[in-house]
């Protein structure tokens, strides 16, 4: 049986259950008992590797010892193990990070999940449809890929998916450009379901490590933080499948939630795409300089990435969307200090759907390094593909769309002395942008405006056509009022 036919199966049982409902529910409990299961198969590997191996947490709760036996512990008895027992005790769990690290990785893996399911019986059929993946074959663990986007499609159903899924092609570009060494810190700081951090684990991989002491000082470079608790689970167990032993570098909480001015971090690359569309919750904003506060998400995580870069050639790749570029207000203070303290050489202007079905707002990526005041912004516009006019969830964006921008793109060292114009590609200095107020919503000057067909454009231009007409009218009627009060007035 495929993978996706196991998760399937899963979901299919879970629906019998009472206490589960809806996708979101689903997901969560699927995500525990699939980390407990990836976590048990690794430590059953560093069993056999380490002379000197102990259990990260009371043997009697690995995954091996009370769920894997197919005609083990079920309905009423199974229910109270893991509701009375497992749950407290792995919620709590106590073990010293610096001796057994990995206890702690599934003391906050646990911090915020829970067993939705009031039908033991049901949850032993889960179980041991878990069973039929074996983690410990390579190859199987390989097929984890497989879970993970059949994860992030019913992601999609339950509800805010959004914020928890870049699409592929769109992390393998970014990470393709940022190029992160060996020994260079890596970091999320909007981590999601760890696609930026899995991509980067994989480049490094891929590229630079040759050794097993380079695979160690790998595991090290990874960094993210993650505020919700699906998502976090899931990326610590991704993290744990490409090979870091102990994730606890991947923080579950609020990055936004620590004072700017207590961040001392140099980070080397910063590959993200922090929430937009959304607004943090009170107080958040304290944590900012005054002049720069806003409860714009998007706003504080640019301020932030702009802060922990390492001064020296840290460089960032960033999905904003198109009101960064246009926005006025504290936006405008962003990207002037932006533009001061870093280089921001490259922005890829993406074209409309490239995250549907999740969200229809255009988006761009914004490339920059920090240490050198920008001279020259480069535009790209990326073009659909030939005979495409929109992305759709069974037609995804392709890596291969980007080989264009991978030809242009030229080297930083020399000043991208080698970029040239073209029909997508244009120039513009910081001089005209600050003759524009710091506007980076800059059209492509080759190009004629094209006139979109997208349905929710149209809906959207045409409400705020009538917002303005309204705005229009009540301005009207307050200079009538106004005029017809001074010409009563005026005959008194």
């Amino acid at each position: 049986m495929s993978i996706s036919s196991v998760i399937k199966s899963i979901q299919d049982i879970m629906r019998k259950d009472a206490g589960v409902d809806g996708d979101a529910q689903r997901l969560g409990q699927m995500s525990w008992l699939l980390f407990l299961k990836v976590f048990d198969a690794q430590e059953e590997e560093l069993e056999l590797e380490m002379d000197d191996y102990r259990e990260p947490i009371p043997e009697e709760y690995l995954w091996r010892n009370w769920a894997a036996d197919a005609e083990g512990m079920t309905g009423d008895e199974l229910l109270e193990f893991v509701n009375d027992d497992l749950f407290p005790t792995l919620k709590n769990y106590t073990a010293p990070i610096d001796k057994n690290p990995r206890g702690f990785v599934v003391k906050e893996a646990f911090s915020d999940a829970f067993n939705y399911m009031k039908n033991g019986t049901l949850l032993r059929q889960v179980i041991n449809k878990l069973n039929e993946i074996d983690f410990t074959d390579s190859n199987e663990r390989h097929l984890f890929g497989d879970i993970y986007e059949q994860i992030l499609k019913d992601l999609q159903s339950a509800g805010n998916a959004g914020e928890f899924y870049t699409p592929r092609a769109v992390t393998r570009f970014i990470v393709d450009r940022l190029d992160p060494k060996l020994g260079e810190s890596i970091m999320d700081p909007a981590t999601g379901t760890g696609g930026f951090l899995a991509c980067s684990f994989d480049h490094v991989k891929n590229n630079y490590v040759k050794t097993a002491a380079d695979h160690q000082t790998l595991q090290k470079q990874i960094h993210g933080v993650e505020k919700k608790q699906l998502p976090h689970l899931l990326c610590i167990t991704n993290m744990m499948l490409h090979g870091i032993e102990v994730p606890v570098q991947i923080k579950h909480g609020n990055t936004l939630n620590k004072p700017l001015a207590n961040w001392d971090s140099n980070i080397n690359v910063i590959a993200t795409n922090p929430p937009f569309g959304g607004t943090e919750e009170d107080g958040i904003e304290k944590n900012f300089p005054a002049e720069m506060q806003t409860r714009e998400t998007a706003d504080l995580f640019l301020q932030l990435i702009i802060e922990v870069l390492d001064e020296n050639n840290g460089r960032a790749g960033v999905v904003l969307p198109d009101g960064t570029l246009f926005g006025e207000g504290v936006k405008t203070k962003i990207k002037k200090m932006l533009t001061e303290e870093c280089n921001l050489h490259t922005i890829v202007r993406l074209p409309n759907g490239v995250f549907n079905p999740y969200t229809g707002i255009k988006t761009n990526i914004l490339f920059f390094t920090k240490g050198k005041p920008t001279k020259d912004v480069w535009f790209y516009e990326h073009p659909y593909p030939e005979g495409v006019k929109n992305y759709s969830k069974t037609k995804p964006m392709k890596f291969e769309e980007f080989k264009q921008e991978q030809e242009w793109w030229g080297s930083e060292d020399d000043g991208f002395a080698f970029r040239v114009e073209n029909n997508h590609a244009w120039k513009v200095s910081i001089e005209e942008i600050i003759e524009r107020n710091f506007n980076l919503d800059i059209k492509n000057p080759y190009q004629e405006e094209v006139v979109s067909h997208d349905p929710q454009e149209l809906l959207a231009s045409y409400e705020q056509q009538q917002q303005d007409i309204t705005d229009l009218r009540n301005k009207l009627k307050g200079i009538l009022g106004d005029a017809l009060k001074s010409s009563v007035g005026e005959g008194e």
